[in-house]
Protein backbone atom coordinates (compact mmCIF):
# COMPACT_ATOMS: atom_id res chain seq x y z
CA UNK A 1 0.00 0.00 0.00
CA UNK A 2 2.59 2.49 0.98
CA UNK A 3 5.03 1.21 -1.69
CA UNK A 4 1.95 2.51 -4.82
CA UNK A 5 0.86 5.79 -2.74
CA UNK A 6 4.85 6.74 -3.11
CA UNK A 7 5.01 5.52 -6.70
CA UNK A 8 1.54 7.94 -7.67
CA UNK A 9 2.95 10.73 -5.75
CA UNK A 10 6.35 10.50 -7.25
CA UNK A 11 4.67 10.27 -10.75
CA UNK A 12 2.71 13.08 -10.03
CA UNK A 13 6.01 15.24 -8.33
CA UNK A 14 7.51 14.58 -11.56
CA UNK A 15 4.62 15.89 -14.13
CA UNK A 16 4.08 19.19 -11.75
CA UNK A 17 8.33 19.37 -12.00
CA UNK A 18 8.20 19.74 -16.09
CA UNK A 19 5.31 21.56 -15.84
CA UNK A 20 6.73 24.43 -13.68
CA UNK A 21 10.01 24.35 -15.36
CA UNK A 22 8.35 24.57 -18.56
CA UNK A 23 6.75 27.92 -17.39
CA UNK A 24 9.47 29.44 -15.69
CA UNK A 25 11.15 29.11 -19.00
CA UNK A 26 8.42 30.78 -21.02
CA UNK A 27 8.57 33.50 -18.22
CA UNK A 28 12.09 34.17 -19.12
CA UNK A 29 11.20 34.60 -22.56
CA UNK A 30 8.71 37.05 -21.65
CA UNK A 31 11.05 38.87 -19.57
CA UNK A 32 13.34 38.96 -22.62
CA UNK A 33 10.75 39.88 -25.17
CA UNK A 34 9.84 42.77 -22.80
CA UNK A 35 12.99 44.33 -22.67
CA UNK A 36 13.56 43.63 -26.64
CA UNK A 37 10.12 45.91 -27.31
CA UNK A 38 11.14 48.53 -25.00
CA UNK A 39 14.41 48.62 -26.56
CA UNK A 40 12.73 48.90 -30.48
CA UNK A 41 10.16 51.14 -29.23
CA UNK A 42 12.81 53.75 -27.45
CA UNK A 43 15.04 53.34 -30.49
CA UNK A 44 12.23 53.64 -32.79
CA UNK A 45 11.11 56.92 -31.19
CA UNK A 46 14.74 58.22 -30.67
CA UNK A 47 15.38 57.73 -34.89
CA UNK A 48 12.22 58.63 -36.07
CA UNK A 49 11.37 61.33 -33.88
CA UNK A 50 11.48 64.15 -36.11
CA UNK A 51 8.33 61.94 -38.15
CA UNK A 52 6.77 63.10 -34.81
CA UNK A 53 3.18 61.47 -35.68
CA UNK A 54 4.94 58.14 -36.41
CA UNK A 55 6.96 58.23 -33.34
CA UNK A 56 3.42 58.76 -31.49
CA UNK A 57 2.36 56.14 -33.41
CA UNK A 58 5.38 53.35 -32.13
CA UNK A 59 5.04 54.95 -28.29
CA UNK A 60 1.62 53.99 -28.34
CA UNK A 61 1.88 50.37 -30.37
CA UNK A 62 4.57 49.74 -27.63
CA UNK A 63 2.77 50.96 -24.74
CA UNK A 64 -0.25 48.58 -25.39
CA UNK A 65 2.18 45.45 -26.67
CA UNK A 66 3.90 45.98 -23.00
CA UNK A 67 0.82 45.85 -21.15
CA UNK A 68 -0.38 42.81 -22.97
CA UNK A 69 2.98 41.33 -22.26
CA UNK A 70 3.11 42.74 -18.08
CA UNK A 71 -0.63 40.83 -18.14
CA UNK A 72 0.69 37.77 -19.86
CA UNK A 73 3.81 37.42 -17.37
CA UNK A 74 1.55 38.00 -14.51
CA UNK A 75 -0.80 35.06 -15.73
CA UNK A 76 2.70 32.95 -16.37
CA UNK A 77 3.65 33.69 -12.82
CA UNK A 78 0.53 32.28 -11.16
CA UNK A 79 0.78 29.54 -13.39
CA UNK A 80 3.94 28.84 -11.99
CA UNK A 81 3.48 29.49 -8.43
CA UNK A 82 0.20 27.40 -8.83
CA UNK A 83 2.13 24.00 -10.01
CA UNK A 84 4.76 24.83 -7.39
CA UNK A 85 2.20 24.75 -5.07
CA UNK A 86 1.27 21.33 -6.58
CA UNK A 87 4.34 20.07 -6.36
CA UNK A 88 4.65 20.87 -3.27
CA UNK A 89 1.34 19.15 -1.71
CA UNK A 90 2.50 15.73 -3.56
CA UNK A 91 5.76 16.06 -1.99
CA UNK A 92 4.23 16.87 1.36
CA UNK A 93 2.55 13.40 1.04
CA UNK A 94 5.37 11.76 0.34
CA UNK A 95 7.29 13.18 3.47
CA UNK A 96 4.04 12.25 5.68
CA UNK A 97 3.91 8.50 4.38
CA UNK A 98 7.23 8.61 5.78
CA UNK A 99 5.95 9.40 9.17
CA UNK A 100 7.75 13.03 8.99
CA UNK A 101 5.26 15.12 10.03
CA UNK A 102 5.51 16.59 13.22
CA UNK A 103 7.22 20.20 12.01
CA UNK A 104 3.38 20.71 10.47
CA UNK A 105 0.52 22.51 12.56
CA UNK A 106 -0.31 20.57 15.12
CA UNK A 107 -4.06 22.49 16.32
CA UNK A 108 -2.40 23.43 19.90
CA UNK A 109 -4.58 26.67 19.71
CA UNK A 110 -7.89 24.43 19.10
CA UNK A 111 -6.82 22.34 22.71
CA UNK A 112 -9.60 23.52 25.46
CA UNK A 113 -9.74 22.53 28.75
CA UNK A 114 -13.34 22.19 29.44
CA UNK A 115 -14.09 19.49 27.29
CA UNK A 116 -15.21 15.96 26.87
CA UNK A 117 -11.49 14.45 25.50
CA UNK A 118 -9.49 17.28 24.10
CA UNK A 119 -6.48 17.36 26.18
CA UNK A 120 -6.54 13.02 26.43
CA UNK A 121 -6.65 11.26 23.18
CA UNK A 122 -3.70 12.83 21.27
CA UNK A 123 -6.16 14.48 18.85
CA UNK A 124 -4.68 17.69 19.50
CA UNK A 125 -1.05 19.15 19.83
CA UNK A 126 2.28 17.82 18.67
CA UNK A 127 2.70 14.29 17.53
CA UNK A 128 -1.57 14.14 17.20
CA UNK A 129 -3.59 12.91 14.68
CA UNK A 130 -4.70 16.16 13.80
CA UNK A 131 -1.28 17.08 12.74
CA UNK A 132 -0.60 13.49 11.09
CA UNK A 133 -4.22 14.16 9.14
CA UNK A 134 -4.34 18.16 8.47
CA UNK A 135 -3.97 19.08 4.94
CA UNK A 136 -6.78 22.53 4.89
CA UNK A 137 -5.04 25.78 3.98
CA UNK A 138 -7.58 28.52 4.91
CA UNK A 139 -7.77 29.71 8.64
CA UNK A 140 -11.52 28.73 8.85
CA UNK A 141 -10.77 25.40 7.02
CA UNK A 142 -8.19 24.29 9.81
CA UNK A 143 -10.71 25.69 12.37
CA UNK A 144 -13.88 23.81 10.83
CA UNK A 145 -11.51 20.55 10.59
CA UNK A 146 -10.75 20.46 14.22
CA UNK A 147 -14.39 21.96 14.86
CA UNK A 148 -15.53 18.78 13.48
CA UNK A 149 -13.63 16.55 15.43
CA UNK A 150 -14.21 17.82 18.96
CA UNK A 151 -17.98 18.18 18.41
CA UNK A 152 -19.25 14.79 19.40
CA UNK A 153 -21.63 14.74 16.69
CA UNK A 154 -23.67 11.73 15.77
CA UNK A 155 -25.96 12.89 13.08
CA UNK A 156 -25.43 11.96 9.70
CA UNK A 157 -22.65 10.11 9.69
CA UNK A 158 -23.62 7.95 7.11
CA UNK A 159 -23.76 11.10 4.71
CA UNK A 160 -20.31 12.03 5.82
CA UNK A 161 -19.05 8.51 5.07
CA UNK A 162 -20.36 9.15 1.67
CA UNK A 163 -19.15 12.73 1.06
CA UNK A 164 -15.83 11.20 2.33
CA UNK A 165 -15.69 8.21 -0.07
CA UNK A 166 -16.45 10.71 -3.08
CA UNK A 167 -13.61 13.30 -1.98
CA UNK A 168 -11.06 10.51 -1.40
CA UNK A 169 -11.63 10.21 -5.04
CA UNK A 170 -11.46 13.45 -6.52
CA UNK A 171 -7.87 13.72 -6.10
CA UNK A 172 -7.04 16.63 -8.85
CA UNK A 173 -10.07 18.54 -7.26
CA UNK A 174 -8.18 17.83 -3.77
CA UNK A 175 -4.78 18.91 -4.81
CA UNK A 176 -6.15 21.95 -7.21
CA UNK A 177 -8.35 23.74 -4.09
CA UNK A 178 -5.62 23.18 -1.57
CA UNK A 179 -2.95 24.72 -4.16
CA UNK A 180 -5.11 27.77 -4.71
CA UNK A 181 -5.79 28.22 -0.70
CA UNK A 182 -2.33 27.71 -0.81
CA UNK A 183 -1.58 31.16 -2.50
CA UNK A 184 -4.27 33.04 -0.85
CA UNK A 185 -3.25 35.97 1.21
CA UNK A 186 -4.21 34.61 4.54
CA UNK A 187 -3.60 37.94 6.78
CA UNK A 188 -7.36 38.36 6.99
CA UNK A 189 -9.59 37.05 9.14
CA UNK A 190 -12.71 36.23 7.58
CA UNK A 191 -14.82 36.51 10.90
CA UNK A 192 -13.23 40.17 11.27
CA UNK A 193 -14.30 41.10 7.89
CA UNK A 194 -17.93 39.26 7.59
CA UNK A 195 -18.33 41.45 10.85
CA UNK A 196 -17.56 44.81 9.45
CA UNK A 197 -19.84 44.16 6.55
CA UNK A 198 -22.76 43.16 8.73
CA UNK A 199 -22.70 46.16 10.89
CA UNK A 200 -21.97 48.09 8.01
CA UNK A 201 -24.08 51.35 7.64
CA UNK A 202 -24.53 52.78 3.89
CA UNK A 203 -24.27 56.41 3.72
CA UNK A 204 -24.61 57.55 -0.73
CA UNK A 205 -27.69 58.05 -1.18
CA UNK A 206 -29.44 56.06 -3.59
CA UNK A 207 -29.78 59.02 -6.19
CA UNK A 208 -25.89 58.15 -6.91
CA UNK A 209 -27.37 54.92 -8.63
CA UNK A 210 -27.94 57.21 -11.69
CA UNK A 211 -26.53 60.78 -11.33
CA UNK A 212 -23.43 60.61 -12.10
CA UNK A 213 -24.44 58.74 -15.30
CA UNK A 214 -26.57 61.88 -15.96
CA UNK A 215 -23.14 64.09 -15.06
CA UNK A 216 -21.46 62.58 -17.33
CA UNK A 217 -22.94 63.22 -19.94
CA UNK A 218 -24.00 66.28 -19.01
CA UNK A 219 -20.15 67.19 -18.74
CA UNK A 220 -19.80 65.26 -22.37
CA UNK A 221 -22.24 67.95 -24.02
CA UNK A 222 -20.95 70.56 -22.25
CA UNK A 223 -17.54 70.10 -23.31
CA UNK A 224 -18.82 69.60 -27.24
CA UNK A 225 -20.55 72.83 -26.66
CA UNK A 226 -17.42 74.73 -25.13
CA UNK A 227 -14.64 73.41 -27.88
CA UNK A 228 -17.48 74.69 -30.24
CA UNK A 229 -17.96 78.23 -29.06
CA UNK A 230 -21.45 77.51 -28.11
CA UNK A 231 -21.54 78.48 -24.30
CA UNK A 232 -18.50 79.52 -22.62
CA UNK A 233 -15.85 78.36 -20.16
CA UNK A 234 -17.86 79.27 -17.40
CA UNK A 235 -20.68 77.06 -17.76
CA UNK A 236 -18.00 74.20 -18.68
CA UNK A 237 -15.89 74.99 -15.50
CA UNK A 238 -19.31 75.23 -13.16
CA UNK A 239 -20.14 71.40 -13.64
CA UNK A 240 -16.55 70.16 -13.07
CA UNK A 241 -16.11 72.74 -9.83
CA UNK A 242 -19.87 71.18 -9.14
CA UNK A 243 -18.95 67.59 -9.52
CA UNK A 244 -15.37 67.90 -6.67
CA UNK A 245 -17.94 69.93 -4.54
CA UNK A 246 -20.53 67.48 -4.33
CA UNK A 247 -17.71 64.94 -4.08
CA UNK A 248 -16.12 67.16 -1.39
CA UNK A 249 -18.90 66.90 0.59
CA UNK A 250 -18.49 62.99 1.37
CA UNK A 251 -14.99 62.88 0.81
CA UNK A 252 -14.16 62.13 4.58
CA UNK A 253 -16.02 59.02 4.39
CA UNK A 254 -15.34 57.91 0.90
CA UNK A 255 -11.58 57.70 1.97
CA UNK A 256 -12.30 55.98 5.18
CA UNK A 257 -14.29 53.22 3.45
CA UNK A 258 -12.13 53.04 0.89
CA UNK A 259 -9.06 52.31 3.31
CA UNK A 260 -11.21 49.60 4.40
CA UNK A 261 -12.78 47.87 1.21
CA UNK A 262 -9.80 48.11 -0.56
CA UNK A 263 -7.74 45.51 1.53
CA UNK A 264 -10.44 43.31 0.94
CA UNK A 265 -10.34 43.16 -2.79
CA UNK A 266 -7.14 40.89 -2.96
CA UNK A 267 -9.26 39.09 -0.14
CA UNK A 268 -12.50 38.63 -2.41
CA UNK A 269 -10.67 37.74 -6.07
CA UNK A 270 -9.18 35.11 -4.12
CA UNK A 271 -12.14 33.24 -2.42
CA UNK A 272 -13.68 33.44 -6.05
CA UNK A 273 -10.91 31.10 -7.56
CA UNK A 274 -12.37 28.92 -4.39
CA UNK A 275 -15.78 29.13 -4.86
CA UNK A 276 -15.57 28.64 -8.57
CA UNK A 277 -13.71 25.41 -8.09
CA UNK A 278 -16.59 24.23 -6.27
CA UNK A 279 -19.22 25.51 -8.20
CA UNK A 280 -17.30 23.62 -11.66
CA UNK A 281 -16.90 20.61 -10.02
CA UNK A 282 -19.76 18.04 -9.98
CA UNK A 283 -20.54 16.24 -6.70
CA UNK A 284 -22.85 13.24 -5.72
CA UNK A 285 -22.89 13.04 -2.35
CA UNK A 286 -26.02 14.82 -0.52
CA UNK A 287 -23.69 16.86 1.88
CA UNK A 288 -21.42 17.81 -0.90
CA UNK A 289 -24.30 18.81 -3.18
CA UNK A 290 -25.78 20.68 -0.04
CA UNK A 291 -22.85 22.04 0.58
CA UNK A 292 -22.49 23.25 -3.29
CA UNK A 293 -26.03 24.48 -3.11
CA UNK A 294 -25.22 27.22 -0.54
CA UNK A 295 -23.44 29.03 -2.72
CA UNK A 296 -26.41 29.78 -5.68
CA UNK A 297 -28.30 32.69 -4.77
CA UNK A 298 -30.25 33.57 -7.53
CA UNK A 299 -29.03 33.34 -11.14
CA UNK A 300 -25.32 34.64 -10.62
CA UNK A 301 -23.22 32.29 -8.47
CA UNK A 302 -21.19 33.31 -5.42
CA UNK A 303 -17.95 33.19 -7.73
CA UNK A 304 -19.97 35.84 -10.31
CA UNK A 305 -21.10 37.90 -7.77
CA UNK A 306 -17.57 38.19 -5.71
CA UNK A 307 -16.09 38.75 -8.91
CA UNK A 308 -18.07 42.01 -9.46
CA UNK A 309 -17.40 43.18 -6.07
CA UNK A 310 -13.37 42.87 -6.54
CA UNK A 311 -14.12 44.63 -10.04
CA UNK A 312 -15.99 47.83 -8.05
CA UNK A 313 -13.33 47.61 -5.52
CA UNK A 314 -10.89 48.10 -8.60
CA UNK A 315 -12.42 51.12 -10.10
CA UNK A 316 -12.84 52.86 -6.80
CA UNK A 317 -9.26 52.33 -5.83
CA UNK A 318 -8.59 54.41 -9.14
CA UNK A 319 -9.24 57.35 -7.59
CA UNK A 320 -5.81 57.17 -6.10
CA UNK A 321 -4.47 58.10 -9.18
CA UNK A 322 -4.32 62.12 -8.66
CA UNK A 323 -5.16 63.39 -12.02
CA UNK A 324 -7.89 60.67 -12.42
CA UNK A 325 -9.43 61.29 -9.53
CA UNK A 326 -10.18 64.92 -9.54
CA UNK A 327 -10.79 64.54 -13.68
CA UNK A 328 -13.54 61.67 -12.95
CA UNK A 329 -14.86 63.03 -9.82
CA UNK A 330 -15.36 66.52 -11.62
CA UNK A 331 -16.43 65.40 -14.92
CA UNK A 332 -18.45 61.80 -13.38
CA UNK A 333 -19.29 61.73 -9.77
CA UNK A 334 -16.82 58.64 -9.90
CA UNK A 335 -15.86 58.32 -6.38
CA UNK A 336 -20.19 58.41 -5.46
CA UNK A 337 -21.20 55.68 -8.07
CA UNK A 338 -18.45 53.15 -7.36
CA UNK A 339 -19.08 53.50 -3.45
CA UNK A 340 -22.87 53.03 -4.22
CA UNK A 341 -22.12 50.24 -6.15
CA UNK A 342 -20.17 48.48 -3.38
CA UNK A 343 -22.76 49.49 -0.97
CA UNK A 344 -25.38 48.06 -2.64
CA UNK A 345 -23.36 44.58 -3.36
CA UNK A 346 -22.92 44.58 0.29
CA UNK A 347 -26.61 45.51 1.19
CA UNK A 348 -27.68 42.50 -1.10
CA UNK A 349 -24.84 39.61 -0.45
CA UNK A 350 -24.60 40.64 3.42
CA UNK A 351 -26.75 37.76 4.40
CA UNK A 352 -25.22 35.20 2.01
CA UNK A 353 -21.32 35.82 2.86
CA UNK A 354 -21.32 33.96 5.70
CA UNK A 355 -23.13 30.59 4.11
CA UNK A 356 -20.20 31.25 1.10
CA UNK A 357 -17.20 31.17 3.58
CA UNK A 358 -18.41 28.79 5.54
CA UNK A 359 -19.03 26.52 2.43
CA UNK A 360 -15.30 26.76 1.49
CA UNK A 361 -14.04 26.59 4.70
CA UNK A 362 -16.23 23.49 5.34
CA UNK A 363 -14.82 21.89 1.82
CA UNK A 364 -11.59 22.62 3.32
CA UNK A 365 -12.07 21.06 6.23
CA UNK A 366 -13.00 17.86 3.80
CA UNK A 367 -10.86 17.72 1.33
CA UNK A 368 -8.31 16.81 4.49
CA UNK A 369 -10.53 13.69 5.48
CA UNK A 370 -10.73 13.06 1.97
CA UNK A 371 -7.08 12.52 1.54
CA UNK A 372 -6.85 10.79 4.72
CA UNK A 373 -9.52 8.36 2.85
CA UNK A 374 -7.13 7.90 0.07
CA UNK A 375 -3.82 7.56 2.14
CA UNK A 376 -5.48 4.37 4.24
CA UNK A 377 -7.40 2.52 1.51
CA UNK A 378 -6.94 -0.56 3.57
CA UNK A 379 -8.75 1.53 6.35
CA UNK A 380 -13.11 0.10 6.41
CA UNK A 381 -15.55 2.65 6.68
CA UNK A 382 -17.66 1.29 9.92
CA UNK A 383 -21.23 -0.11 9.38
CA UNK A 384 -23.28 2.18 11.31
CA UNK A 385 -26.46 0.78 12.86
CA UNK A 386 -29.29 2.26 15.13
CA UNK A 387 -30.14 1.54 18.22
CA UNK A 388 -27.91 1.56 21.81
CA UNK A 389 -24.68 1.52 21.56
CA UNK A 390 -22.43 -1.39 20.11
CA UNK A 391 -18.98 -1.25 19.15
CA UNK A 392 -17.50 -4.72 17.42
CA UNK A 393 -14.37 -4.19 16.41
CA UNK A 394 -11.95 -7.00 14.37
CA UNK A 395 -8.21 -5.99 14.47
CA UNK A 396 -8.34 -2.68 15.64
CA UNK A 397 -4.89 -0.55 15.59
CA UNK A 398 -3.75 2.75 16.41
CA UNK A 399 -3.58 5.07 13.08
CA UNK A 400 -0.33 6.88 14.24
CA UNK A 401 1.58 3.48 14.82
CA UNK A 402 3.98 1.92 12.67
CA UNK A 403 1.51 -0.45 10.49
CA UNK A 404 4.31 -2.50 9.96
CA UNK A 405 4.65 -3.09 14.28
CA UNK A 406 1.29 -2.31 15.15
CA UNK A 407 -0.69 -5.21 17.29
CA UNK A 408 -3.99 -5.03 16.26
CA UNK A 409 -6.59 -6.42 19.03
CA UNK A 410 -10.52 -7.16 19.28
CA UNK A 411 -13.02 -4.47 20.77
CA UNK A 412 -16.23 -5.49 21.42
CA UNK A 413 -18.49 -3.73 24.21
CA UNK A 414 -22.17 -2.64 24.50
CA UNK A 415 -24.44 -0.65 25.46
CA UNK A 416 -24.05 -0.65 29.50
CA UNK A 417 -21.03 -2.48 29.97
CA UNK A 418 -17.77 -1.80 31.35
CA UNK A 419 -14.28 -2.69 31.13
CA UNK A 420 -11.47 -2.60 33.95
CA UNK A 421 -8.36 -3.27 31.94
CA UNK A 422 -5.24 -3.87 34.11
CA UNK A 423 -1.44 -4.74 33.39
CA UNK A 424 1.89 -3.98 34.05
CA UNK A 425 3.71 -0.68 33.22
CA UNK A 426 4.50 0.13 29.16
CA UNK A 427 2.15 -3.31 28.52
CA UNK A 428 -0.31 -1.15 26.26
CA UNK A 429 -3.26 -0.09 28.71
CA UNK A 430 -3.03 3.74 27.42
CA UNK A 431 -2.10 2.94 24.18
CA UNK A 432 -5.57 0.68 24.03
CA UNK A 433 -7.58 3.17 25.85
CA UNK A 434 -6.51 5.92 22.83
CA UNK A 435 -7.18 3.46 20.41
CA UNK A 436 -10.50 2.85 21.36
CA UNK A 437 -11.26 6.26 21.99
CA UNK A 438 -9.84 7.32 18.45
CA UNK A 439 -12.30 4.79 16.90
CA UNK A 440 -15.07 6.35 18.74
CA UNK A 441 -13.69 10.07 17.31
CA UNK A 442 -12.68 8.82 13.66
CA UNK A 443 -16.44 7.20 12.97
CA UNK A 444 -17.77 9.83 14.29
CA UNK A 445 -16.42 12.21 11.53
CA UNK A 446 -17.33 9.79 9.23
CA UNK A 447 -13.89 8.76 8.63
CA UNK A 448 -12.30 4.56 7.64
CA UNK A 449 -10.88 3.45 10.90
CA UNK A 450 -7.61 1.52 11.19
CA UNK A 451 -9.41 -2.35 11.72
CA UNK A 452 -10.73 -5.14 9.13
CA UNK A 453 -14.22 -3.96 10.21
CA UNK A 454 -16.05 -2.35 12.60
CA UNK A 455 -20.12 -2.48 13.16
CA UNK A 456 -21.20 1.01 15.73
CA UNK A 457 -24.12 2.38 16.95
CA UNK A 458 -23.01 6.08 17.82
CA UNK A 459 -22.23 7.47 20.83
CA UNK A 460 -20.45 10.66 22.64
CA UNK A 461 -17.10 10.13 23.81
CA UNK A 462 -15.82 10.93 27.45
CA UNK A 463 -12.33 10.78 28.66
CA UNK A 464 -10.14 11.03 32.46
CA UNK A 465 -6.72 10.32 31.20
CA UNK A 466 -4.51 13.35 31.83
CA UNK A 467 -5.75 15.46 34.57
CA UNK A 468 -2.87 18.20 35.58
CA UNK A 469 -2.77 20.45 38.35
CA UNK A 470 -3.21 24.22 38.11
CA UNK A 471 -1.11 26.69 39.24
CA UNK A 472 -3.25 29.84 37.91
CA UNK A 473 -6.05 28.36 39.77
CA UNK A 474 -4.43 27.58 42.98
CA UNK A 475 -5.59 23.66 42.41
CA UNK A 476 -3.99 20.74 43.30
CA UNK A 477 -3.64 17.24 41.48
CA UNK A 478 -6.09 15.90 43.34
CA UNK A 479 -8.67 18.27 43.04
CA UNK A 480 -8.20 18.63 39.73
CA UNK A 481 -9.20 15.20 39.17
CA UNK A 482 -12.24 15.30 41.56
CA UNK A 483 -13.41 18.18 39.44
CA UNK A 484 -13.09 16.32 36.29
CA UNK A 485 -14.68 13.27 37.61
CA UNK A 486 -17.77 15.66 38.90
CA UNK A 487 -17.93 17.08 34.98
CA UNK A 488 -18.11 13.41 33.75
CA UNK A 489 -20.78 12.50 36.05
CA UNK A 490 -22.81 15.38 35.55
CA UNK A 491 -22.25 15.01 31.82
CA UNK A 492 -23.52 11.27 31.98
CA UNK A 493 -26.99 12.66 33.58
CA UNK A 494 -28.38 13.98 30.75
CA UNK A 495 -26.52 12.18 27.21
CA UNK A 496 -25.15 8.76 27.31
CA UNK A 497 -21.36 8.87 26.73
CA UNK A 498 -18.38 6.42 26.65
CA UNK A 499 -16.72 6.81 29.25
CA UNK A 500 -12.33 6.24 29.49
CA UNK A 501 -10.92 6.48 32.31
CA UNK A 502 -7.02 6.20 33.13
CA UNK A 503 -5.50 5.62 36.58
CA UNK A 504 -8.02 7.51 38.51
CA UNK A 505 -7.80 9.53 41.53
CA UNK A 506 -3.70 9.20 41.35
CA UNK A 507 -3.21 12.49 43.79
CA UNK A 508 -4.52 10.35 46.89
CA UNK A 509 -2.71 7.42 48.74
CA UNK A 510 -3.29 3.58 47.59
CA UNK A 511 -6.26 2.92 49.95
CA UNK A 512 -8.14 6.02 49.40
CA UNK A 513 -7.94 5.62 46.11
CA UNK A 514 -8.85 1.85 45.90
CA UNK A 515 -11.76 3.25 47.83
CA UNK A 516 -12.86 6.14 45.59
CA UNK A 517 -12.14 4.08 42.68
CA UNK A 518 -14.06 1.38 43.19
CA UNK A 519 -17.24 3.59 44.29
CA UNK A 520 -17.16 5.43 41.20
CA UNK A 521 -17.18 2.40 38.99
CA UNK A 522 -20.21 0.87 41.19
CA UNK A 523 -21.77 4.69 40.65
CA UNK A 524 -21.13 4.27 37.03
CA UNK A 525 -22.47 1.02 37.12
CA UNK A 526 -25.87 1.32 38.01
CA UNK A 527 -26.52 4.54 36.27
CA UNK A 528 -25.69 1.93 33.20
CA UNK A 529 -22.60 3.68 32.11
CA UNK A 530 -20.59 2.72 29.44
CA UNK A 531 -16.76 2.13 28.95
CA UNK A 532 -13.69 1.18 30.36
CA UNK A 533 -11.09 2.04 32.82
CA UNK A 534 -7.50 1.42 32.93
CA UNK A 535 -5.97 0.96 36.57
CA UNK A 536 -2.75 -0.86 38.37
CA UNK A 537 -5.12 -1.37 41.23
CA UNK A 538 -6.02 -5.01 41.12
CA UNK A 539 -8.62 -5.09 43.90
CA UNK A 540 -10.63 -2.66 41.68
CA UNK A 541 -11.19 -6.01 39.64
CA UNK A 542 -12.94 -7.42 42.35
CA UNK A 543 -16.39 -5.12 41.43
CA UNK A 544 -16.42 -7.36 38.41
CA UNK A 545 -17.71 -9.96 40.86
CA UNK A 546 -20.40 -8.22 41.58
CA UNK A 547 -21.42 -6.61 38.88
CA UNK A 548 -22.71 -8.94 35.69
CA UNK A 549 -21.93 -5.84 33.68
CA UNK A 550 -18.17 -5.49 34.50
CA UNK A 551 -15.77 -7.45 33.23
CA UNK A 552 -12.28 -7.93 33.63
CA UNK A 553 -9.63 -7.77 31.26
CA UNK A 554 -5.64 -7.38 30.86
CA UNK A 555 -2.30 -6.82 28.54
CA UNK A 556 0.30 -9.16 29.85
CA UNK A 557 4.59 -8.77 31.04
CA UNK A 558 6.01 -11.60 30.57
CA UNK A 559 9.63 -11.56 32.28
CA UNK A 560 11.70 -14.56 31.08
CA UNK A 561 15.83 -15.07 31.85
CA UNK A 562 15.90 -11.71 32.89
CA UNK A 563 14.34 -9.75 29.93
CA UNK A 564 10.75 -8.35 29.71
CA UNK A 565 8.92 -8.81 26.70
CA UNK A 566 5.00 -7.50 26.08
CA UNK A 567 2.84 -9.11 23.33
CA UNK A 568 0.52 -6.02 23.17
CA UNK A 569 -2.60 -8.47 23.26
CA UNK A 570 -5.68 -7.73 24.79
CA UNK A 571 -6.85 -10.23 26.57
CA UNK A 572 -10.15 -11.81 29.15
CA UNK A 573 -8.96 -11.76 32.84
CA UNK A 574 -6.57 -9.70 35.27
CA UNK A 575 -3.02 -9.01 35.27
CA UNK A 576 -0.55 -10.77 36.91
CA UNK A 577 2.75 -9.82 36.46
CA UNK A 578 3.39 -6.41 37.13
CA UNK A 579 7.23 -4.48 36.62
CA UNK A 580 7.83 -1.72 38.32
CA UNK A 581 10.31 -3.57 40.58
CA UNK A 582 12.07 -5.50 37.86
CA UNK A 583 12.32 -1.98 35.47
CA UNK A 584 14.04 -0.50 38.90
CA UNK A 585 16.50 -3.12 39.86
CA UNK A 586 17.37 -3.69 35.97
CA UNK A 587 17.91 0.02 35.07
CA UNK A 588 20.19 0.36 37.84
CA UNK A 589 18.16 2.84 40.10
CA UNK A 590 17.71 0.03 43.24
CA UNK A 591 19.65 -2.57 44.29
CA UNK A 592 18.51 -6.30 44.10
Amino acid sequence: MKETLQSFYTERIAQFKEHRDSIKNQLRLSGTIRLLLFIAGAAGIYFLWAQWQVAVIIAIVTFVVFLFLVSRHENLRRRRDFQQALLDRNELELKILDRKFYDRPDGSQFLKDNHEFSRDIDLLGPGSFFQYLNRSVTKDGVATLAAQFLSNDLTGISQKQEAIKELSEKIDFRHNYGATATLLNNEKDPKGMLAWIKSYEAFVPSIYSWLPWVWFVVSIALGVAYFNNWVNGYVFSAVFFGGLAVTGKYIKRITAFSANISSLELFFQQYSQLILAIEKESFKSDLLLELKSRIMVGDAPASVRFKELAAAIGRLDQRNNMLFGVLANGFGLWDLKQVHTIEKWLNENANHIENWLDTVAQIDAMNSLGNFAYNHKNYVYPTIESGDFKMQVIDARHPLLDPAKAIGNDINIASGEFFIITGANMAGKSTFLRTVSMKIVMANAGLPVCAQSMIYSPIKLITSMRTSDSLTDDESYFFSELKRLKYIVDKIETERYFIVLDEILKGTNSQDKANGSRKLIEKLSRKHATGIIATHDLSLTEVANEYDSISNYFFDADITNDELTFDYTFKDGIATNMNASFLLRKMGIVDD
